[in-house]
């Protein structure tokens, strides 16, 4: 009724309620192009995908709620717009009422009236081909602006619909699907909306953190409405593995048939505790905002393999995933290298960058030789064929010649019984080139002393090997993370090496930031003395 249709874009920036989910599907039935915006990014990040996208409309509310805050959305679009070069014809907003102070503006269309006074009256869907564009979701590159990946419609809607069953193993009549992710992530669009409802099972929408007002916020869901399948991500666990396990063994979670971790490398220490914990199994599996689907995964819908803790196990179904050295040269097992796929790639991954092919061809073709893509990860592939993920290809760490992932040391300094959360990034060093700064985050009931870093040191020493002990170990309280949970360690790097820290659109918290820095200072002046 706006004059929006096929091709159009729509920025959806929304919290995690029903009406959120219905812009999506309306966008998909008459084939406009939604680009759905997380409801925490700042003013100056959705004004970035307003000028990228071009949208006719834009959908939002007053307010959201996060861990009992007001989060005054319309302030931010308004904001946004004033910022942007481009300005949407309409902004759409659903009044729920939580911001009595919510500024109107002329182009302002109240969500409610419209239906009122234009009805709901049944829509024709919008014949579609297998290739048209369906969304464009933003993921932050390591520098410069957000790359807008666009997504098809016939294929993406073949992997959602296979993976149901080949992956999490789902049936109608018989599960009941809870991703703890937000529409504004890649999860969200395949595994909160569209992947359940193509196949008909119940998916549970949630609004909030997992601690807020308790940490047994989830467990009381998933007791609730009997879920049988959980799909959450790594650092939610080690979030909760600060509280007492009470939170958790006090409910009854004995529906749940599996329970999948994604969107970071599991560590073992916390796929360990996970297990122990829920006695239900833990799937770790890897994909990205690119391939809309699970790229290395076990199968329980086709055939249960065996775990190793540590692997998201081998490649799904359609991905021919390899390990190769910078030259292009496939290495043998137990090397480590990148992470690439063979073409053809199976259906649903990305069509290309929104606005510019060169950019895509460039960032994931033309990197390494050979027609390769390039996952930006670095791997180790082992002689059964199960993968190891050892974080960003850009984020490993050169000592002396030697090549070492994060995840490896992370791993290492995750074992010490005290922490319960880590990252370590690789800084420059005069001598070695490059040396090992960790940064942890302890569990409740413990203290940051000299002796439990030195303790973290020698265990490091003693499991990687004396070239990746870290040459400090600083104690934070939180770490800076993209709002999707991710560490940022090109943040810590910057920080530490007083360089520019780039795009900070999508970070959780600038508090982090200033305690690391404040962190970073106190080390450089131990380590000067």
């Amino acid at each position: 009724n706006l004059g929006v249709g096929k091709g159009d874009r729509i920025i959806i920036y929304m919290p995690m309620i029903p009406e959120a989910i219905i812009a999506m599907l309306a966008s998909a039935r008459i084939g406009a192009i939604h680009g759905v915006v997380f409801a925490g990014f700042s003013r100056e990040a959705l004004a970035g995908r307003i000028d990228d996208a071009t949208p006719k409309l834009l959908l939002t509310c007053d307010a959201g709620s996060r861990m009992g805050k007001v989060v005054k959305l319309k302030t931010i679009v308004d904001d946004a717009i004033e910022s942007a070069s481009f300005e949407p014809n309409n902004v759409v907003v659903f009044n729920r009422n939580i911001d009595p102070e919510m500024p109107k503006q002329e182009r302002d269309l109240d969500w409610e009236e419209l239906l009122e006074t234009k009805g709901e009256n049944y829509v024709e869907p919008e014949v579609m081909d297998s290739t048209d564009p369906s969304y464009i979701l933003y993921t932050s590159g390591t520098t410069g602006k957000p790359k807008g990946v666009l997504r098809d419609t016939g294929g993406y809607m073949v992997a959602l619909h296979a993976t149901m069953k080949q992956i999490y193993d789902c049936e109608p009549d018989r599960d009941v699907y809870f991703s703890t992710s937000d529409i504004g992530w890649v999860v969200g669009h395949s595994y909160i909306v569209y992947a359940p409802l193509l196949q008909g099972i119940p998916t549970v929408l949630y609004e909030g953190t997992p601690v807020y007002p308790n940490p047994d916020a989830w467990w009381r869901v998933i007791e609730k409405y009997g879920i049988t399948v959980v799909f959450s991500a790594p650092t939610a666990f080690r979030i909760l593995k600060k509280f007492p396990s009470k939170w958790i063994t006090e409910r009854d979670l004995s529906s749940i048939r599996y329970f999948f971790l994604a969107g970071e490398p599991t560590d073992v220490p916390t796929y360990e505790w996970g297990k122990k914990l829920l006695g239900k199994p833990i799937i770790d599996h890897y994909w990205q905002t690119e391939s809309g689907s699970p790229m290395l995964t076990n199968t329980p819908g086709i055939e249960f393999l065996p775990t190793k803790p540590g692997s998201p196990t081998k490649a799904a179904l359609g991905w021919d995933l390899f390990v190769i050295d910078e030259e292009g040269n496939e290495l043998p097992p137990n090397e480590k290298g990148i992470l690439v796929g063979r073409y053809p790639l199976p259906p649903g991954n990305l069509l290309t960058i929104y606005g510019d092919d060169e950019r895509y061809k460039q960032t994931y073709w033309e990197v390494y030789p050979g027609r390769v893509y390039n996952t930006g990860d670095y791997a180790i592939r082992d002689e059964d064929g199960y993968f190891f993920v050892l974080g960003r290809a850009d984020e490993v760490i050169k000592i002396a010649g030697h090549r070492l992932g994060t995840r490896e040391i992370e791993e290492a300094v995750s074992s010490h019984e005290g922490v319960v959360e880590t990252t370590c990034v690789g800084v420059d060093d005069p001598i070695k080139g490059t040396c090992v700064i960790a940064f942890v985050v302890l569990k409740q009931g413990y203290e940051s002393s000299e002796g439990m870093k030195k303790d973290i040191i020698q265990i490091v020493r003693d499991q990687v090997g004396p070239i990746a002990a870290p040459k400090a170990v600083e104690v934070v309280k939180m770490l800076p993370k993209t709002r999707s949970g991710k560490i940022m360690r090109r943040i810590l790097k910057g920080v530490y090496e007083n360089k520019s820290l780039g795009d900070l659109s999508t970070i959780e918290d600038g508090a982090s930031i200033e305690e690391v820095s404040s962190a970073i200072n106190m080390m450089k002046g131990e380590l000067g003395k």
